[in-house]
């Protein structure tokens, strides 16, 4: 399933491609999700959701509220903003709320906040010069409000802009998480609108072994996500299911939850892909810009490959990473530190900071499997985050080949955060 032999393949980089040429000799595996098939009309199946949304659920109950706020997603995000936000601020307007009333709220989480200059990244122009547009920072106290703590002891700390608005609203794209299970609904505003303690209080249960891929039910850190969301007083999200051209296929409209339940089945649906046994090398890409932006998201298809790939073999990433690390934090937390050992031990004293947290989740998956990256990024500093830099695929191929024995099972995952795989016949 979602496998087929051959030897020729592109890997997505930046927004070009890579090419990989294998010996024809040698059988390789290419995993993919199921082919998703671009909306005939991608703007009217939003009206289309925003008209008929999920369990009965109806917007024109909130006619007499003079406010709204919604969250979008930063730069790090491949959601189609452009595509969404006309017929949602339509539908508002349709309730009375005039362009002032309305407020977009970059979600940031723990990422910089965006400056003006780059709003064009995200939104159309005719959007973001005649609505409020605010980007949202994680560090700023005064801009927090407090709401008390949820069942698992997170503090919840959201955006004050946005816990001011009458009715609050999330925008976003239900995809696979390598931690939280899965992406959208609720998480644009409990992660993306939080304050850092409580991203960082939520973010340390990444230690729990519930905490993975293609999880929800039983995950801890996505239920706390969805509690932060119930105790925000979130009503309403927007979100989609793209495919691997970033091309809306699904969309969904409703309570958060609702949302979250059927993009969910949609993902499930097409992602998982039964594998054959673990591989000894795959190579794998995060699908391009912007995915690939920086290291800090990139990591992400390194922990999607690696669950196809047996202990001591490798994973080779092909990720452009222009702007860099993507985290301060991350990088120096790594200064002086020489071995895998120190970095968890580091990070048992130190206690859980996002940030560091990437350095953890590296430092588990190199443990275990041989991480060999091609990149833009300086030799030097991939090297000392315990990653073996290749200037391009085929250096990559000779350097795993040098290192791993026996080398016969291969495969390629083109989009592997898009990817849910797992082993045939194991749960």
């Amino acid at each position: 399933m979602g496998s087929k032999k051959r030897n020729s393949f592109k890997l997505a980089y930046g927004s070009t491609y890579l090419s990989l040429d294998l010996d024809p000799a040698l059988l390789v595996d290419e995993i993919n999700p199921q082919e998703m098939v671009m909306a005939e009309n991608e703007g009217e199946m939003i009206e289309s959701s925003l008209d008929n949304p999920l369990d009965g659920f109806n917007l024109s109950q909130f006619h007499t509220m003079k406010s709204a706020a919604i969250a979008v997603n930063d730069k790090t995000r491949p959601v189609p903003h452009a595509i969404m936000l006309p017929p949602l601020l339509k539908k508002l307007q349709s309730l009375g709320l005039a362009g002032n009333q309305i407020k977009l709220i970059i979600a940031t989480g723990t990422h910089k906040p965006m400056p003006e200059s780059e709003y064009e990244k995200i939104l159309p122009a005719d959007i973001y010069q005649h609505y409020p547009v605010i980007s949202h920072n994680c560090d700023d106290e005064k801009n927090l409000v407090y709401l008390g703590e949820t069942t698992r002891k997170t503090p919840v700390k959201i955006n004050r802009q946005f816990m001011e608005s009458d009715l609050k609203i999330v925008l976003g794209n239900i995809e696979p998480h390598h931690f939280m299970g899965f992406s959208g609904g609720a998480k644009s505003m409990s992660i993306g609108l939080a304050g850092r303690d409580t991203i960082n209080k939520n973010h340390a249960m990444l230690t729990d072994p519930r905490t993975s891929i293609g999880e929800y039910e039983n995950n801890p850190m996505r239920q706390d996500v969805e509690e932060i969301g119930s105790i925000s007083g979130l009503q309403y999200a927007l979100n989609v299911v793209l495919n691997h051209k970033k091309e809306i296929v699904r969309a969904f409209s409703g309570a958060p939850l609702e949302v979250m339940k059927a993009g969910i089945e949609e993902v499930r649906r097409t992602a998982q892909v039964a594998i054959q046994g673990p591989y000894d090398l795959v190579f794998a890409s995060v699908g391009g810009a912007p995915k690939d932006i920086n290291l800090y998201q990139s990591q992400k298809a390194m922990t999607h490959a690696a669950l196809c790939v047996r202990d001591h073999g490798a994973v080779i990433l092909a990720a452009k990473c222009p702007e860099g690390s993507g985290n301060q934090a991350f990088e120096e937390y790594m200064q002086g530190v020489s071995t895998i050992e120190q970095v968890f031990q580091k990070f048992n004293l130190d206690g859980f900071r996002v940030g560091p947290h990437k350095a953890f989740q590296i430092a588990r998956l190199a443990s275990r499997v041989n991480i060999i990256m091609v990149s833009d990024l300086p030799d030097h500093m991939v090297k000392s985050w315990f990653i073996t830099p290749a200037k391009n695929l085929d250096e990559a191929f000779k350097i795993a080949c040098e290192t791993i024995t026996p080398l016969n099972k291969i495969a390629v995952m083109p989009r592997a955060t898009n990817t849910i795989p797992y082993i045939a016949n194991r749960s």
